[in-house]
């Protein structure tokens, strides 16, 4: 299992919509394409209260590239971020990592 972390990190006073995407749309979507969440986390302490970090469980890296661009080309995905975005940008930047689990690791 592979592990992989992204942190969105929303335009000011734009985290609330990115939160109500993700509720109501997104992980309807993924549900669809197989995608794994591990958790979802906002930012109590931190350099930005704007951010949203997330955690997907891969099989392997094969495993996330197919279904993760399953899911970004999927043409309901796109219109559903068109029609979320109207009012304008949600997220200004994104960052991610993969990672994989060490030995004593609680997450395998």
């Amino acid at each position: 299992m592979i592990y992989e972390t992204r942190v969105y990190r929303c335009l000011p006073g734009r985290l609330p919509a990115l939160l109500k995407r993700f509720e109501t749309t997104t992980l309807k979507l993924w549900e669809k394409h197989g995608i794994k969440q591990a958790g979802f986390f906002t930012t109590l302490v931190g350099e930005s209260n704007q951010e949203l970090t997330y955690i997907l469980a891969w099989e392997s890296m094969a495993d996330r590239e197919k279904k993760w661009n399953a899911f970004a080309t999927d043409p309901d995905w796109l219109a559903a971020r068109a029609k979320t975005e109207e009012d304008g940008q949600i997220v200004g930047n994104i960052v991610n990592q993969l990672l994989q689990p060490t030995a004593f690791s609680a997450m395998k």
